[in-house]
Formats: structure tokens, C-alpha cells, sequence
């Protein structure tokens, strides 16, 4: 629930090919329980892995994804973007999101972002954002990593970026699959600075 006095947010939030849809999916809702506002960009293999891991079947027909996913948000509040749509605000500093999260990102993904391409607007919006010195946090899930992966955090870190891998912890006692996606999401969003409350603290509950 939005908290009084709250100024909305916008977040551009990307789903790259990288397993791990259900991570997109959690953060895009909490950040629409934080009544914040969200512009969805799926890459073409982000759709194929999302229908793969999850039997969402989103079309990469805009106006028809963007009916998809509104229906399944329960909320007008979340927008799509087309890959291939450069006039989208996201593609301009002059009209930057507050900030902006690639969860999951994929490898390739990493790879054309720290080459500084812009192929599509995807690439571009998290070129804006190291620009424009905005927040991109990128949510990478791959393992092990090779030396260029390496090489490719170790640039985008030394750029601006946030890197936080998908590494779910345990000692908030996760009891299923879901407890775990929260751990991470939680992360994401402690940098993003969205109150939740979807793990407990270290320390908390402690006798």
C-alpha cells in the first residue's frame, strides 16, 4: 500500500534470457505494492525462458503484452516497452527512470552493456542510466563464471553499476522455493531503497 506523501517512483525493470524469470516477476510486484511506477522491457529470450520457467506466454506484440501484463499485475501501473522502441522515454537522459534493474541478466546481456553498445533499448536505457549516473542494478544468474564475465562485473562495477548476483542466503530459515526469490528481491530492493518486508533481518527474531 502507497504510504502518505509518497512520491512515485519510476523503475525500468528488464528480463533478459538468464534463468531466473520468477525474480522479474517478484520485484515487479513489490515494487507496485510500493505503489511506484514500472516499465517493463523483456528481451526476446527473456519471453521464451519466462514461458519456459513459468507458462507465461506473453506476445512480443506490445499492445498485446502490455494487456498481458497489466492483467496479470492486477495494475495499471506497469507499463511495456518495446526492445526496439528508442523513442521510449527510457531511452534519453533528458527523461530517465530513477533507476534501473536487470533481474535476471543474462551474460550476453553483461557483455553488450560493458562494451557500451546500444543495440537495442534495452542496452540503451542501462547506457543512460551509467551516463546519467543513475542506479542499474544488474541481477546476474550464471554459473560458474568464466574470466570475461568476470571482466565484464569487474568494468560495470568500476562504471557505476550495481552488481547482485542472484546468491539467496539461509539464515532467515527458507522453508520453499519462494522464501529464497524473496531473499534476493529483498537485496534488490534495499538498494533501491523500497521498504519491504519480505525477509527477516539478521538478527531479528533472535533470543
Amino acid at each position: 500500500m502507497k504510504p502518505e506523501n509518497h512520491e512515485i517512483r519510476h523503475f525500468v525493470v528488464a528480463i533478459t534470457g538468464a534463468s531466473g524469470s520468477v525474480y522479474g516477476l517478484k520485484l515487479i510486484s513489490e515494487l507496485l505494492r510500493a505503489g511506484e511506477r514500472v516499465s517493463l522491457i523483456l528481451s526476446s529470450a527473456g519471453r521464451q525462458v519466462l514461458c519456459h520457467e513459468t507458462e507465461l506466454a506473453w506476445s512480443a506484440e506490445i499492445k498485446e503484452q502490455r494487456h498481458q501484463v497489466q492483467e496479470h499485475f492486477a495494475s495499471i501501473a506497469v507499463d511495456c516497452l518495446a526492445i526496439d522502441d528508442f523513442w521510449a522515454s527510457a531511452a534519453s537522459g533528458s527523461a530517465a527512470a530513477d533507476a534501473m534493474i536487470i533481474i535476471p541478466c543474462s551474460m550476453g546481456t553483461m557483455g553488450r552493456i560493458a562494451a557500451g553498445l546500444s543495440g537495442n533499448l534495452l542496452e540503451r536505457s542501462a547506457d543512460v542510466m551509467l551516463k546519467e549516473r543513475r542506479q542499474l542494478v544488474l541481477v546476474p544468474r550464471e554459473t560458474p563464471f568464466n574470466t570475461i564475465h568476470l571482466e565484464n562485473l569487474l568494468r560495470l562495477s568500476q562504471a557505476g553499476a550495481i552488481i547482485l548476483p542472484a546468491m539467496p542466503g539461509f539464515y532467515h530459515g527458507p522453508e520453499k522455493i519462494g522464501d529464497l526469490v524473496d531473499f534476493v528481491v529483498g537485496k534488490v530492493l534495499d538498494q533501491l531503497g523500497v521498504a519491504h518486508s519480505l525477509v527477516a533481518r539478521w538478527g531479528e527474531n533472535q533470543q
